[in-house]
């Protein structure tokens, strides 16, 4: 609440220093009005950022491209960019302490040290497409300025909250004018009033043949540029647009008319009301009857975003396996207790050598279902894949989580996408719960390239169910609920779960 009335305040000054303007002379961007040591300390802190988190050499035209539009963004002398360029190239990370001291001891910041968070923002978004190593980066800069994320959390609900303010009073008030402005295509008067450069001349995008975001009247004071309201809120209209899905639909209003190769079911359904800059994608591994006989069930206490959705998929198939697995545990918790389980503490490894023999006798329950499970779930991440480059999602961070046969849609999903053009920028953070998928290092460094966050894998080597429908390949193959993925790569990170998964 703190962070969020900090902004306003910040907000309504600018929105009065852009009244006083009388929205003829636009104001200084926010990076615009540090003094020139905290912008070089502030473009090299990007620079030396993007190197380190996104150092593959198919990020370089990412890295490139930031940077350079960073530099003009910056009002920086071109003389700068030689050395921003080498510093996103993965030269001076010794530097970075350095650079974030010089920063934060900018008088700016000082009154208001969210600037640099809100800044990074309103940058990432001028194109109408919040790409997810752009929220990353935005991510790392407020870790380093000691910048508690949740400032970014607020400054991301409250550009939303503007942008929407203007597409209401947009179809209340304009739209008239509006369609009369579109029927004439008149978009040149737009860019005569001088308001499509800022920041020392730098040129802003088209999106969908509409202005871009930051000179939408719902964007002024983000940005505080004095003169945006004078576009109207044309511009609002497309950022939405663009952010959201066509028809403002997303994800909602996807859902599968007829089949799709192997693949019977496939629907989003919304956990949350709204709409945010970053979505949430949760897909749940099997069901049953009783209180784990939805999808939406396992999912009511997540707290990733504030717009969830959850996949539903194939749920004949999925409440077979949950009831298998139910009557499995049911009928023979005493057995396992006895026999099963005191292989699993005792030996902390279970081979098909291993397994009791009253436990393979009813095998037969469990397998079929598993096996074509397996089979569909990676189809269904395949589908996932190509939804997700379609923008159907619109142009927004997307985080995955799912467990057990959930997880697995993910995997599938990022396989696939690894293999298509066009597919980084799209994944933030991807959680992996239970995973029954392949553990081996080398079949996850394809799904790098296209998560620009974290890749949790949750493990737990005493998962004995997960070994029992692995027993007769787990001698040959690592599975990545089971235990860690041995990949060197900031991305990675394993979580044994072990003490809280019984």
């Amino acid at each position: 609440m703190a962070a969020e009335e900090k902004w306003k305040g910040w907000a309504s000054r600018q929105h009065s220093g852009a009244d006083q303007a009388g929205g003829k002379e636009p104001r200084v961007l926010l990076g615009q009005q540090l003094g020139e040591p905290g912008r070089f300390a502030y473009a090299a802190l990007c620079g030396i950022s993007l190197a380190w988190l996104f150092p593959e050499k198919e990020q370089s035209s990412f890295r490139t491209e930031f940077i350079e539009g960073f530099v003009k963004w910056l009002d920086l002398p071109e003389a700068v960019l030689p050395a921003m360029t080498a510093f996103a190239s993965g030269l001076g990370g010794e530097g970075t302490e350095t650079f974030a001291q010089i920063l934060l001891k900018d008088p700016i910041l000082k009154e208001n040290p969210v600037v640099i968070t809100q800044d990074l923002l309103s940058f990432s978004l001028k194109d109408g497409y919040y790409d997810s190593r752009a929220r990353v980066l935005i991510c790392h800069i407020t870790w380093l300025l000691r910048t508690p994320l949740e400032e970014l959390e607020t400054l991301e609900e409250s550009l939303l909250e503007s942008l929407k303010e203007q597409k209401e009073e947009e179809s209340e008030t304009a739209e008239v004018s509006r369609k009369k402005k579109e029927r004439r295509k008149k978009l040149k008067r737009y860019l005569l009033i001088g308001l499509a450069t800022v920041g020392g001349g730098t040129v802003i995008g088209l999106t969908g043949g509409l202005a871009a975001p930051l000179v939408a009247a719902g964007a002024a004071t983000i940005i505080g540029s004095a003169g945006a309201a004078a576009l109207g809120s044309t511009a609002g209209i497309a950022v939405m647009a663009s952010l959201f899905g066509a028809a403002g639909a997303g994800l909602t209003g996807y859902k599968m008319k007829k089949r799709v190769g192997a693949i019977e079911e496939f629907e989003f359904l919304p956990l949350t009301e709204g709409k945010q800059l970053h979505i949430t994608i949760a897909i749940t591994g099997w069901l049953c009857t009783g209180k784990y006989g939805s999808f939406t069930a396992p999912w009511s206490s997540l707290l990733q975003s504030c717009e969830q959705y959850c996949l539903a998929w194939e749920s004949k198939y999925l409440m077979e396996l949950g009831n298998a697995l139910d009557t499995l545990l049911n009928g023979f918790v005493n057995m396992m207790a006895q026999e099963a389980l005191k292989f699993t503490v005792l030996s902390g490894i279970v081979t098909a050598l291993t397994w009791p023999a009253s436990l393979l006798t009813v095998a037969s329950v469990i397998d079929n279902p598993w096996g074509v499970c397996l089979h569909r779930s990676a189809e269904v991440g395949k589908h996932l894949a190509h939804i997700l480059l379609s923008r159907q999602q619109g142009r927004r961070p997307v985080t995955l989580i799912g467990f057990s046969l959930g997880a697995r849609v993910i995997y599938f999903c990022l396989q696939e996408m690894a293999q298509e053009k066009d597919s980084q920028g799209i994944i933030e953070d991807v959680v992996l719960l239970g995973a029954p998928v392949e553990g081996e290092a080398k079949h996850w460094k394809a799904i790098t390239k296209v998560v620009s966050g974290r890749i949790i894998n949750g493990y737990c080597r005493g998962d004995w169910l997960l070994s029992f429908v692995y027993r007769t390949s787990s001698v040959q193959l690592n599975v990545a609920g089971l235990q860690p993925v041995d990949l060197d790569d900031r991305r990675m990170v394993n979580m044994d779960l072990s003490s809280v998964v019984s």
